[in-house]
């Protein structure tokens, strides 16, 4: 595998600094981006700016000289940040999004990976907790969750446009490649349904049994990934000619009752045994070009149960 240099914004986000750490344990230059540095851990990055992607010029410092860009950035959070700060998120994710595009349009990058979100999938589909999952397709007609939801399906249209319109004819050459994930990611600390849970969770006394605060009467439903394997997809999906919105993530619903018995568990778990991390052997490369294609599966190596048990991320911001 040939050394890259890869630009990464968001690099100080959860996702972000997981991917960091694995490009550059793989052997590319990887430049961080964000507005602050990581908060729990040292950037692996060799090079990491905190740049304000709202601004064009800053935008263009960022993509200048490198091969791909993974475009994480953005202003986010649990849905109650998201529900209550709309125009500020419509605004400033709109800048970040359209200036990471343009500049690395204009820088020649050769290939670039978007970050949406599974806020674009209307909300009239998510009614019941029974919900199935939801399709890529699903996305139309549109009623996006929130103005979060909103700027990042325009997105979506804007990077098909990139490619298949006008742009493409440009002399100062349109992307050659890009994909997209849709998934759920928490970058404000505490807000997260996962995160939060768990974390309020493991609040107290190891031996009994904390109250946990829960919106509702706890039967709605979500899929966690564990974030080995979100970097693993992204990767993949990076490698391979995908050129349209793929859903990143897991089939397996469950509501926040139920993961809050599984945290439970794995506590007790985790008091009586050391843990033991599964071995995972390297995809080989017409793997991770087949693995983003609709008909191949990325299964998860780390299942929910495994990952509430191994979840040294959460017990260090427990402990700071």
């Amino acid at each position: 595998m040939s050394s890259k240099h890869v630009l990464v914004t968001g690099a100080a986000g959860f996702i972000g600094s997981h991917l960091v750490a694995r490009l550059v344990a793989e052997g590319h230059r990887v430049r961080g981006v964000d507005l602050v540095h990581p908060e729990f851990a040292p950037t692996r990055a060799h090079d990491f700016r905190i740049l304000d992607l709202r601004d064009p010029a800053a935008a263009r410092a960022a993509c200048d000289g490198v091969d791909e860009v993974y475009a994480l950035a953005a202003d986010m959070g649990g849905m109650g940040y998201i529900s209550a700060h709309h125009a500020i998120i419509l605004h400033g994710n709109t800048l970040i999004d359209f200036n990471t595009v343009e500049a690395a349009r204009r820088a020649g990058v050769g290939r670039l990976l978007y970050a949406s979100s599974a806020c674009v999938y209307p909300e009239y589909l998510q009614g019941d907790a029974a919900v199935v999952p939801l399709r890529e397709e699903d996305a139309y007609p549109a009623d996006p969750q929130d103005a979060y939801g909103w700027e990042k399906l325009t997105i979506e249209k804007l990077l098909h446009h990139y490619r298949e319109g006008p742009r493409a004819r440009d002399p100062l050459r349109a992307l050659p490649q890009h994909s997209w994930t849709r998934g759920h990611v928490a970058r404000r600390a505490g807000e997260g349904a996962g995160f939060a849970l768990v974390l309020q969770g493991r609040r107290g006394p190891p031996d009994r049994d904390p109250v946990v605060e829960i919106c509702g009467d706890g039967e709605q439903t979500r899929s966690f990934c564990y974030i080995d394997d979100c970097v693993e997809g992204l990767l993949r999906l990076m490698a391979s000619d995908w050129t349209t919105p793929l859903n990143l993530g897991t089939d397996r619903l469950i509501s926040i009752n139920g993961l809050c018995d599984l945290d439970r568990l794995a506590r007790r778990r985790r008091r009586r045994a050391p843990p033991r991390r599964r071995t995972r052997g390297r995809p080989r490369p017409q793997q991770r070009q087949l693995a983003a294609a609709r008909g191949a599966r990325l299964e998860p190596s780390v299942d929910l149960e495994e990952g509430l048990y191994h979840d040294a991320w959460i017990e260090r911001q427990r402990s700071s």
